[in-house]
């Protein structure tokens, strides 16, 4: 900290005296028809500078002396719209593309929409329950450390996982599981936003995104439009800038974590680049705090953007990573790390989607053409004793690769005040596993008798290639003060017994808004929406061959939801809304009699086993959330979700889910002094999470063999976590110089200790000399445990983790 100060204070006296220039460019097009709008008037809010676009919609404008600023677009017809807090500086020309929304002609319509230029999100399709965060939101969140994926768990009704600091990026959204969500990335679905995934969920430690690449994010916790399926929770919408389309510009971000470059600019007069790559540093962060376990990833990301004529235009994104994971053991051993080591397996994943948009301009609107793959591979390896692989038995051996090649057309259209929007899917899959699991191994007491007969499954999936279909239909119109937009969609499969049946899989959805006033509405939505299960159930086979889930049924979750929200300026928004989602046909676990929407958080694979379909399930709740966008050098969010969240297993009652927090609430300020010097502060709370009690006798009994806790499902979250709370803090200055610029951090995770509770683990004390088990007998270890001492884990941590780091931009 001392040399960093000094860096600083020697910056600072270099670059203080001499006045330094930035500058914005980007495009300005028509929301709903995306024609290019010439003669936008732009004005830097607080200056005299200001512009206009061009006849090709784009603008750029110069000589902007380095700060945050906010930038009015104003346009004869159309409703003004304001970017705010972005970022002038002399490293990177800041590059946007601005949608403009046409405004109506009656008075009544002008009146309403006169305050809801920028700080109303909704559309008429998802006039409620929909967030988004600006790029510089997600840049300057403390304790994000760039990571859009826990970035987001400031927004309303989205949790952190069972403990709720842990460090891994498990979205659960208004008390679903953590495999309801998707993401679209400039339209392109991308299945895997993780690294070190949990295959059949979400989850992972670190987001692969990059938040160069990034305009901003939208969240959509109901009220899908029809266009998306297999959403049960929300759909994240993943916007990425252009390149800069008048120069080569680059940045350099060290982290406590990674080290990540990224390059943009022209290809050529109509083709624009976005270019990155990343290498991780987590290994020498768990090292740092001595954590056992060393994940070790690269990621890589790029965008090409084409204009081909003045209607027709090809975007190309793309996204990879691969994960590599190993454990160390410290110095200072314990039963605590030996439990670490011993329970998680050893992960090798690598994953990729590309996909390429072609958007042709066509009277009154669009159609989009997009063609897509990923791929996902997963390689999972335990051993009995993880400590010594060499010469241990293996107890989990999975290769599993799902691929998807997905093809959908889609048109948008305004015709007569209506918006129109219908389209076709299909995807060809291919999926694969070959599994060697021994789930409990054979036990035999001191007397050579059998005490746990072996439970092992061995195969290798037989499921073939096979196709997924898709269609759907949006509609919607506003009256005056009222919206109303309708869709309906429907999917099939050519794999799953009853899956061709589409009208099983209709799945209808209403959404109404009335603007009471310039600042009031009152918003709702209905709707039902289908998914089908992931590959890791509907793959599943048994030791002969014969597949076992695939009469799966599409799970269904329906959700009601109403909400006032209030809108007294431009830049201030608040909403309130309540919400009630009841789900159908989830999967069961046939072994433990769970639901498998308990699952999912950990380093394992979700479904690798035979289900039943007969769960249910329900969430409700209350949210409440205010936004202030960046005006007098102030911005911030606040959230706070009230809700429960109830599923059954085998016995069919409904009980507390492992994701049934009940409270959530965080809030993320900042404030941008002078100097270039900016200050944020989060908070979040998460009230305890219901847990499981241990089963010691079969944990005992299975300790030696798989190093893992047993947990009596027939008690299914019956205990509760304490809740968890925590702060982060986070100072930038940012130096520029004549063509470059230098954001320095400083950024402090939980900076007042707060104790972080665990679910409580079972272990065996270790020797004095850390070289095995402790006995009552002083012998060796029994194979079942017997003379073993018991340890059951329950100490929260407290963990502060400081950052100091860098943006360098060129």
């Amino acid at each position: 900290m001392k040399h960093f100060l000094t860096i600083l204070l020697l910056f600072t006296t270099l670059t203080m005296f001499a006045q330094k220039n930035g500058s914005v460019t980007g495009k300005v097009v028509d929301k709903n028809t995306q024609e290019i709008l010439p003669f936008v008037s732009l004005q830097i809010v607080g200056t005299q500078k200001g512009g206009t676009t061009d006849e090709n919609g784009s603008f750029r404008i110069s000589d902007i002396p380095v700060g945050t600023y906010n930038i009015l677009f104003s346009y004869v017809g159309y409703q003004n719209f304001t970017l705010y807090n972005v970022v002038i500086n002399t490293g990177n020309e800041s590059t946007f593309q601005v949608e403009l929304e046409a405004q109506k002609n009656d008075l009544k319509a002008l009146e309403v929409t006169a305050k809801k230029e920028t700080a109303f999100t909704g559309t008429l399709e998802s006039p409620l329950s929909i967030q988004k965060l600006t790029t510089e939101e997600i840049r300057a969140n403390p304790g994000g450390n760039f990571d859009i994926s826990k970035v987001i768990q400031i927004l309303p009704g989205v949790g952190g996982g069972v403990g709720g600091g842990s460090f891994r990026n498990d979205i659960i959204i208004r008390g679903g599981g953590s495999n309801e969500n998707v993401f679209y990335l400039d339209g392109i679905e991308v299945p895997v936003i993780n690294h070190f995934q949990t295959q059949g969920s979400s989850g992972g430690p670190q987001g692969m995104l990059n938040v160069s690449f990034i305009e901003d994010v939208k969240l959509s916790s109901s009220a899908f439009d029809a266009r998306y399926d297999n959403a049960l929770s929300s759909v994240f919408q993943f916007k990425q800038k252009n390149g800069n389309p008048n120069e080569v510009q680059g940045n350099i971000r060290l982290s406590a974590t990674e080290l990540a470059t990224t390059f943009e600019g022209p290809l050529s007069k109509n083709t624009t680049f976005l270019a990155s790559a990343r290498r991780s540093y987590l290994q020498l962060l768990f090292k740092a705090i001595d954590l056992p376990i060393r994940p070790n990833y690269w990621d890589f990301q790029t965008k090409i953007s084409h204009q081909i004529n003045k209607k027709t235009s090809l975007t190309f994104v793309g996204l990879g990573a691969i994960d590599e994971f190993s454990f160390a053991i410290s110095d200072e051993y314990s039963a605590e790390k030996a439990q670490t080591i011993n329970s998680a397996p050893n992960i090798n994943q690598w994953n990729y989607t590309v996909g390429a948009s072609l958007k042709r301009l066509i009277n009154n609107g669009y159609w989009n053409l997009a063609l897509s793959r990923n791929m996902f591979n997963n390689d999972i390896v335990k051993f009995e004793d993880n400590e010594n692989p060499e010469t241990s038995p293996k107890t989990l051996d999975l290769n599993s690769r799902e691929a998807e090649n997905k093809l959908r057309f889609d048109v948008n259209q305004t015709l007569n005040g209506w918006k129109l929007a219908y389209g076709l899917s299909t995807q060809l899959v291919k999926y694969s596993n070959q599994t060697f699991n021994v789930i409990r191994k054979q036990i035999l007491d001191a007397d050579g008798k059998v005490v746990q007969p072996e439970l092992s499954i061995n195969f290798e999936s037989p499921i073939d290639p096979f196709m997924k279909y898709g269609a759907f239909v949006q509609v919607g119109k506003r009256f005056e003060k009222l919206g109303v937009s309708g869709g309906i969609r429907t999917d099939g499969n050519s794999f799953t017994d009853n899956g061709m049946n589409f009208l099983k899989t209709l799945s209808p959805r209403i959404s109404l808004s009335y603007f009471l006033n310039s600042q009031w509405s009152i918003n709702a939505s209905a709707g039902r929406y289908f998914k089908l299960p992931p590959y890791t159930i509907l793959g599943f086979a048994n030791t002969s061959g014969t597949l076992l889930n695939q009469d799966a049924d599409y799970q269904i979750s329906n959700h009601l939801v109403s909400g006032v929200e209030f809108i007294p300026n431009e830049s201030l928004r608040f909403t309130l809304e309540g919400f009630y989602k009841f789900y159908q046909n989830m999967p069961v676990s046939k072994n433990s009699g769970i639901s498998l929407a308990n699952l999912g958080a950990d380093f394992n694979v979700l479904g690798n086993e035979e289900v039943l379909f007969s769960g249910e399930g329900k969430t409700y709740g209350i949210e409440f959330f205010a936004q202030k966008k960046l005006t007098k050098r102030f911005f911030g969010v606040y959230s706070y979700t009230f809700y429960r969240s109830l599923f059954s297993g085998l016995d069919g009652k409904l009980i507390s889910s492992s994701w049934d927090n009940r409270h959530l609430m965080s809030f993320a300020v900042g404030y941008k002094f002078r100097g270039n010097w900016e200050a944020g502060l989060k908070f979040r709370l998460q009230g305890g999470a219901p847990y499981s009690p241990i089963n010691e006798n079969a944990s005992r009994l299975n300790y030696i063999t798989q190093g893992v806790t047993v947990y009596d499902y027939s008690r299914l979250n019956t205990l509760r976590l304490g809740s968890f709370n925590s702060s982060d803090i986070r100072i930038d200055k940012k130096i520029n110089f004549k063509k470059t610029a230098l954001d320095l951090y400083v950024d402090v995770t939980n900076w007042y200790l707060a104790k972080s509770p665990t679910v409580p683990e079972f272990t065996l004390k270790r020797n004095e000399t850390n070289t095995g088990f402790a006995t009552t007998d002083g012998g060796q270890i029994k194979q079942d445990a017997s003379n073993g001492i018991p340890v059951i884990l329950n100490e929260p941590s407290a963990l502060i983790t400081p950052t100091i780091g860098f943006i360098w931009e060129f």
